[in-house]
C-alpha cells in the first residue's frame, strides 16, 4: 500500500513519541522525567483472574517470599524467563517491575520462589535468583555477527490462561538489525510473539541464545493510522546487550558454537531451561 507523503511524518511521530499507536511508553535511556522512549513499549503482560491464596504464595524468608505487608497470594501478570547460569535466570524488566514477589514454574512443573537481584530499565532486562534445580543454563552464541535472514526460534508462555499451559514454540527470521526508530539495542524479528512471551529466549537454529523477546508492534493501532495491518513485526533485545548486562552483574554465561539443528531440536534444548514467570501482587 502506498502512503501519502503527508501521512509519513505523523506516523513516524506516533511510533517514536509513544502516542496511541504504541500504547504505554517507556523512559528514554537517561532521559529526565521518564520521557517516552524512541521505540516501542514492552509486550503487555497477561492479566489472568486473581488466584486464591494457596501454595503459590511465597515462603517467608526465602527468595521471592513475601515481604512484610505484601500480598503475594495473587498472580497479577506473567511472562517468560530462562536460566543463564546456575541459580540465575534472565527476563525483561517489565515482567518483574512492581512485583511484590516472583514465582517461577520449571519444566518439571514445580513452582519455586525467585528473587530479583538486578534490573536495567533502559535495556528492559532483569536478573533473577532462582533455585539451583530451576534448570540447566542455556548457552549464548559465541559469534555475535547475526545476519538478516537468519532463522530463529522463540520459546515461551504466551497468553497464559488462554492458550496451552505448556510452552509454545514459534519460528521466523531476523528481519532487521535494529528495532523501531533504529533502536540499535534490538532486532526486528518475524517469529510470532504474544503477550506472555516477554523475557523468553530468542534462539538461533543451533539452540544458542541470540536475544531476549521484548515487544511487538500494535497492529490494530498502526492499521488505524495507515489503513494497512503490519504483519510479523516483533522485537528482541540483542544477545550482546544481554551479555553486557549479565557480565556487569557478575554472571558469565556459557558461550557456544553448536551445530545446526531442526526447530524441534532447538525446542528440546530450550525446554528444560525456560521458566514461566509469575508476578505476584
Amino acid at each position: 500500500m502506498h502512503l501519502r507523503p503527508a501521512l509519513l511524518p505523523a506516523l513516524l511521530l506516533g511510533l517514536i513519541a509513544g502516542g496511541d499507536a504504541m500504547g504505554q511508553g517507556k523512559p528514554v535511556p537517561g532521559a529526565p522525567g521518564g520521557a517516552p522512549q524512541a521505540g516501542f513499549p514492552p509486550l503487555p503482560a497477561t492479566k489472568p483472574p486473581a488466584l486464591p491464596p494457596g501454595p503459590q504464595a511465597g515462603v517467608p524468608g526465602k527468595p521471592g517470599g513475601p515481604q512484610p505487608g505484601a500480598a503475594t497470594g495473587r498472580m497479577v501478570s506473567s511472562g517468560t524467563g530462562f536460566v543463564v547460569a546456575p541459580g540465575r535466570a534472565l527476563t525483561n524488566h517489565h515482567v518483574i517491575d512492581d512485583c511484590r514477589g516472583v514465582r517461577v514454574r520449571v519444566s518439571g512443573g514445580a513452582d519455586l520462589p525467585a528473587r530479583v537481584i538486578a534490573s536495567d530499565r533502559d535495556r528492559d532486562l532483569a536478573l533473577v535468583e532462582v533455585p539451583a534445580e530451576a534448570g540447566p543454563p542455556l548457552p549464548f552464541r559465541r559469534d555475535v555477527n547475526v545476519r538478516r535472514g537468519e532463522g530463529v526460534v522463540t520459546y515461551g508462555f504466551p497468553l497464559a490462561g488462554l492458550l496451552s499451559s505448556g510452552p509454545t514454540l514459534t519460528t521466523g527470521e531476523i528481519s532487521a538489525l535494529a528495532g523501531l526508530a533504529d533502536n540499535q539495542r534490538q532486532y526486528q524479528i518475524s517469529a510470532p510473539v504474544q503477550p506472555g512471551n516477554s523475557g523468553g529466549p530468542l534462539l538461533d537454529m543451533s539452540g544458542q541464545v541470540v536475544g531476549v523477546i521484548v515487544s511487538k508492534l500494535n497492529a490494530q493501532r498502526i492499521a488505524q493510522r495507515t489503513g494497512d495491518i503490519p504483519q510479523n513485526v516483533n522485537f528482541a533485545v540483542k544477545g550482546t546487550e544481554a551479555l553486557a548486562f549479565l557480565r556487569a552483574n557478575g554472571v558469565n554465561p556459557t558461550l557456544a558454537e553448536l551445530p545446526a539443528r531442526s526447530a524441534a531440536e532447538v525446542g528440546e534444548i530450550a525446554h528444560p531451561s525456560t521458566l514461566f514467570m509469575r508476578c505476584m501482587g
